[in-house]
């Protein structure tokens, strides 16, 4: 065994070492804390909320949710005129395809995707609700739009889904199974929700203001989906014409999904009467949305492959009614207009009825990027049936593509006698087969994990 000559400088040299080993591991530990030490700004951490500052942050996040259910995200304002006659599949996707078809599967990863939105749109209103309740109690116009995201979420899932929502009103963040609720049960939650809103929205502030009348629209639209037309008519009438509620856009947070997926990707291609590149399918029901020239919807229909869709295939018509950044109208004095035709027609008083329509006709509000000329004056058509079908028309050109659609479509054989074969699209699909007998969207195989769900209660409109 070989040993040193000079133990004492050889243990002092060991002991140097150490000491420079530990002094550098020391200093790239110090260096490594300050590195992971650094704040990220776009977490935000539990102790980081409960003062007013967390709370309007978590308000905020909540917008954010609310915006990705109506045009800042694939959402079933998109999905819902798919299924309906606005819109019609030029997509890959086959969740698309059928949906168009009206043959959903519960498993459509696409609607499993909206619905979840959907629930946490309202999960996350709640925590804000509650959160700006403790910290921010003054933010009354905030705490408005909470609850109207809130009742906006559950006006869509009564709109858009069938039968058999699971969905509670406790006013609860954590997971709790649910029992499957109708959709007159998920109205009334909308309308508990709004009412709530009302009597947040009650200052003289301007977003007091806008709020007031964006819940008013909003339970108006509620009122008729339960069939309370006088109601409908009542809280509605304050809203201006020229008012708008809007969800706007930027490059750094969510771009205006409808353009996206229409206009920039090419995925959905604007409804029409008559589909199939040689435009000789005819579509029995479906509103000539594309070939009807309206000033409120232009739209391009291509004569030969130049403009295919995300398929390849499909000659796509697509309108520049939104951009990239294009704010979308939630909520609008439009909206509030149409309501009160309905109520008109409802009660027999055709002339009120009429001159609603020709005063938006004569000076039309702007839609998206467009800013329609004035259009002619519509006559009266003389009977009850053909009145209803002008009164439902001219609604789908004013509020296309906002989720307004399917719903008036429900309405349509749910409250007016009409049968769903006189209603929804009919006859050959032009991608292959049929259209089949959906008539709203299903909720997915994602809410069996809630062993209290075991499918919709029924798909009735």
């Amino acid at each position: 065994m070989t040993t040193s000559r000079f133990p004492g400088r050889r243990s002092r040299a060991l002991s140097v070492a150490a000491a420079a080993l530990a002094l550098s591991l020391s200093a790239c530990q110090s260096a490594n804390d300050r590195l992971l030490g650094v704040t990220d700004p776009d977490i935000i951490n539990p102790n980081d909320i409960v003062n007013a500052d967390g709370a309007v942050a978590l308000a905020n996040g909540a917008i954010g949710t609310f915006r990705s259910i109506t045009g800042g995200g694939e959402s079933t304002w998109l999905f819902g005129g798919l299924l309906a006659d606005e819109w019609s599949t030029s997509s890959t996707f086959i969740q698309n395809d059928e949906t168009d078809q009206r043959v959903i599967q519960e498993f459509n990863s696409s609607i499993t995707g909206m619905i979840r939105q959907l629930y946490r749109t309202r999960t996350r209103a709640n925590e804000a609700i509650a959160s700006l309740n403790q910290y921010s109690p003054t933010s009354r116009a905030l705490i408005a739009e909470m609850y109207l995201a809130r009742g906006f979420a559950e006006l869509q899932l009564g709109s858009d889904f069938c039968n058999g929502i699971p969905i509670g009103n406790v006013f609860s963040v954590d997971p709790v199974n649910e029992t499957p609720k109708s959709t007159a049960v998920v109205f009334g939650y909308a309308a508990a929700s709004l009412d709530t809103a009302l009597t947040y929205a009650n200052g003289t502030d301007a977003a007091s203001v806008t709020m007031n009348r964006a819940i008013r629209v909003a339970r108006g639209r509620v009122h008729l989906a339960l069939g309370e037309f006088t109601q409908a008519g009542a809280v509605v009438a304050s809203v201006p014409t020229s008012f708008s509620y809007q969800h706007s856009f930027s490059l750094n947070t969510s771009t205006n999904t409808i353009w996206g997926q229409g206009l920039s990707s090419r995925r959905y291609s604007v409804g029409d009467s008559i589909e199939g590149n040689a435009r000789n399918i005819l579509v029995a029901n479906a509103i000539p949305f594309s070939s009807a020239r309206d000033p409120r919807l232009p739209v391009t229909i291509p004569t030969s492959g130049a403009v295919n869709g995300q398929d390849g295939q499909t000659y796509t018509r697509t309108t520049t009614m939104w951009q990239q950044l294009t704010p979308v109208d939630v909520a609008n004095g439009i909206d509030a207009r149409m309501i009160e035709a309905e109520v008109a027609l409802r009660a027999g008083n055709t002339t009120q009825w009429l001159s609603i329509h020709n005063a938006l006709r004569a000076t039309p509000p702007k839609l998206g990027e467009i800013q329609p000329t004035a259009l002619a004056a519509l006559a009266d058509p003389g009977n009850e049936a053909a009145r209803v079908n002008l009164h439902f028309r001219e609604k789908a050109f004013w509020t296309f593509s906002r989720g307004q659609r399917l719903g008036d479509m429900r309405r349509l054989v749910r409250q007016y006698g009409r049968t769903v074969a006189t209603v929804y699209p009919q006859g050959i699909h032009y991608k292959g087969g049929s259209y089949g007998g959906d008539v709203n969207l299903p909720v997915v195989t994602a809410e069996r994990n809630n062993e209290l769900f075991t499918g919709c209660t029924d798909r009735n409109p």
